[in-house]
């Protein structure tokens, strides 16, 4: 019989869980819980979290499980739930470049959450987001994610709930036919649709909770031997049909290396397709006095993949209306940059997209398709910017990098800076401190426990 995808999945999962990995893997996995911790945490204090914690409490899923940043106890599934929708608010959550999804968000809120129930050690939870990582990203990429946004999808909730199943898997200590079917399951939990860029709303937020959520509950139903259909991928009405009109299952089948190590961190609070566009006007700014009253205008040479997310339709975009707007706003994300120097959580607020003189910016912006950028996507993420002064003198700067890229990986000391950032959004100082130190630790630890419980405000 013909080796499904979904087993071929399963067995790469339980390699990674349980053969010897490169340390330099491990210590990687251990910088993005860091980041993924960060945002979790940082994030838990905005009021789509709160709103939405508020939700599961008419529910009753109250529980045991760490809310991180917070004290309250949810029920596991909803302890994913609410940190997977946490982590996604400030829009700074890792992006894995090939698949254009965000992993650590699904993964690790559904590998902390699952930790809850078998207490394992650090490097369990770190095997398990690997494993879950090379899932997501690898459907991800086989849908082609041009043609999965194109559907309307958002892979991170869609493939997402795969790679939290896979993580979720691990951490139960799940055999290979049961991490198969934990992935049949997730199939009839995959979803995430993009209709929140039509008024700013909190749904995108939830997608990668509820994968987590979903991921948690795939693992859990295939341990007690529910069953799933194992062409979940590649069937007739299997994922890939039904997800996309571009896929390819080449990329399900793995390659070398590990997809952890070709994800992203994000330093600005937006989507990753207005980093590089920022990186490059936070370049000309700090190269050159910029006047902005005398900019006649600003081209952005951007991918195809991102224009309907950030730069679509350009009259909307130029006047966000919520913070999601503005997360999704090519045309703020570059006024911001210019007039305030940074684009920061707290500058994706009301206040800023007021303010005169970004607005004066943001009506400058103008996108341009350059199919030699899409070229390079999705092994890279390259854009231009261009600045056309009214006396007709020019600036320009071009990143094939953005900051954050595996190419262009911060150091320790940024990592630490972002986190302490975001975690004492929601922490004091001392808790921020205790989190660092058990993060630093969660390699050799013996139990998750000690860092879940560091989390707590």
């Amino acid at each position: 019989m013909t080796e499904t995808l979904a087993a071929r999945l399963a067995a790469d999962v339980v390699r990674i869980a349980t053969t010897p990995l490169p340390g330099d893997v491990l210590a990687r996995a251990n910088d993005l819980l860091r980041d993924y911790l960060g945002v979790a945490i940082g994030g838990a204090a905005e009021e789509s979290s709160r709103v939405l914690r508020r939700g599961l409490a008419t529910l009753g899923a109250a529980g045991s499980a760490t809310v991180l940043g917070t004290r309250d106890r949810l029920a596991p599934p909803h302890a994913a739930l609410a940190n997977g929708a946490a982590a996604h608010a400030l829009e700074m959550d890792d992006t894995h470049q090939g698949g254009s999804i965000h992993l650590g968000v699904t993964v690790f809120s559904a590998a902390l959450a699952a930790a809850e129930l078998a207490d394992v050690s650090g490097e369990r939870v770190l095997r398990a987001a690997i494993a879950g990582y090379d899932v997501a990203a690898r459907l991800a990429m086989a849908l082609d994610p041009a043609a999965h946004y194109a559907r309307g999808f958002h892979p991170t909730g869609t493939c997402g709930a795969f790679g939290a199943a896979a993580a979720a898997a691990v951490v139960l200590g799940l055999e290979a036919g049961a991490v198969a079917t934990s992935l049949g399951i997730a199939g009839s939990q995959a979803a995430g649709s993009m209709e929140f860029l039509a008024d700013g709303a909190w749904t995108k937020r939830f997608h990668p909770g509820w994968a987590a959520c979903a991921g948690l509950h795939a693992a859990a139903l295939a341990r007690a031997g529910f069953r799933a259909p194992a062409s979940i991928v590649e069937g007739r009405f299997g994922f890939l049909r039904a997800y996309s009109d571009g896929a390819d299952p080449g990329p399900v089948r793995g390659g070398e290396g590990y997809e952890l190590m070709r994800t992203s961190i994000k330093p600005h609070a937006c989507c990753r397709y207005m980093q590089g566009p920022i990186d490059a006007a936070l370049a000309l700014r700090a190269a050159h006095a910029i006047d902005v009253a005398t900019i006649g205008r600003i081209e952005v040479g951007m991918l195809a993949a991102g224009f309907a997310i950030v730069c679509e339709p350009i009259a909307v975009k130029r006047r966000p209306a919520s913070t999601v707007d503005a997360q999704f706003s090519l045309p703020f994300g570059v006024a911001v940059a210019l007039v305030r120097g940074s684009a920061a959580p707290d500058d994706f607020a009301a206040a800023t997209w007021a303010d005169p003189a970004v607005r004066l910016v943001m009506d400058r912006v103008e996108a341009v398709r350059d199919a030699s950028l899409d070229a390079a996507f999705p092994r890279a993420w390259p854009c231009w910017l261009r600045i056309t002064r009214r006396d007709g003198g020019t600036l320009e700067a071009r990143v094939d990098h953005p900051r954050g890229d595996p190419e262009n990986f911060p150091g320790d000391d940024e990592l630490a800076a972002k986190f302490r950032v975001l975690a004492g959004r929601s922490l004091s100082a001392p808790a921020v401190t205790r989190v660092e130190e058990a993060v630093a630790a969660f390699p050799h630890a013996v139990s998750a426990a000690p860092l879940l419980a560091a989390t707590v405000s």
